[in-house]
């Protein structure tokens, strides 16, 4: 009685790596008992050595995969990040630009746990009112001296005098512009907190000094160096323009337009 002899060939795979083939299957009972040979060893479904008694199949050696080529794709393939690792860093980037900018519009804390009261222009006004400034209105000069022909000419079309009881009102206009900031004054300094505050929208007292006046129109750290044309003045148009309700929206419109990036 002749016996079946098995044929089986060994071709040479991708890598370098021997696979085994065998023409035909054996069929017992309508199942295959074909398993598939790599490196020479019968490995089932499962991924087990099925010659060993259930023991795992052994990984090749390093030295194997160096050989053909596995450990460099793998290396080349995980320096490229994956589209989610992509879009994690630039939606980190993007939040830490903007922590950036918030650190930069926002006040910095002082030291004072008491923040300054808000300031309304009508007490700002009656502080002026109020306030001796003698020294202020000697150096003031509300109207121009004409003489001849100018005086004659300015008497017939010129526009029409002032009231009496307004000429005290004009000299304290323009005693204010000649007022600077000081200090020491504490309506002064609740005049700029107030400009700043309701601006920015904040209730914390920021410092004398610093770039955040930038922020709100200033041109340095110190608003006082601004005020060189209007004096004090200026500040009073500003303290109106944020403490009128129907004008503050304006304001804030205009301030929001102003930190633009291509305003």
């Amino acid at each position: 009685m002749e016996e079946d002899t098995d044929v089986t060939s060994y071709t040479k795979g991708l890598n370098g790596l021997s696979h085994e083939h065998k023409p035909l299957e054996e069929i017992t009972n309508g199942h295959s008992t074909y398993k598939p040979v790599l490196n020479g060893v019968a490995i089932g479904h499962n991924g087990r050595d099925h010659t060993s008694s259930g023991v795992p199949l052994r990984s090749l050696p390093i030295s194997t995969l160096k050989q053909n080529g596995l450990l460099q794709t793998l290396a080349a393939g995980g320096n490229h990040p994956e589209p989610a690792e992509e879009k994690d860093n630039a939606e980190l980037e993007k939040a830490k630009l903007e922590w950036e900018a918030l650190e930069n519009t926002q006040p910095v804390v002082t030291e004072d746990s008491n923040p300054t009261p808000l300031i309304s222009f009508n007490e700002a006004l009656q502080y002026f009112q109020t306030t001796d400034l003698g020294d202020l209105l000697k150096n003031i000069q509300p109207t121009i001296r004409r003489t001849g022909l100018a005086a004659i000419t300015h008497f017939l079309f010129g526009p029409p005098r002032l009231h009496k009881e307004l000429l005290e009102e004009r000299d304290l206009v323009f005693a204010i512009a000649q007022c600077h900031v000081d200090n020491s004054q504490t309506v002064h300094m609740r005049v700029l907190q107030t400009i700043y505050k309701r601006l920015i929208r904040c209730r914390l007292d920021c410092p004398r000094y610093g770039a955040h006046w930038e922020n709100i129109g200033f041109q340095g750290t110190d608003p006082a160096t601004d005020l060189r044309g209007t004096g004090f003045l200026g500040l009073m148009h500003a303290l109106y323009f944020v403490m009128d309700p129907e004008i503050l929206p304006l304001a804030r419109d205009i301030y929001k337009l102003s930190q633009h990036p291509t305003q």
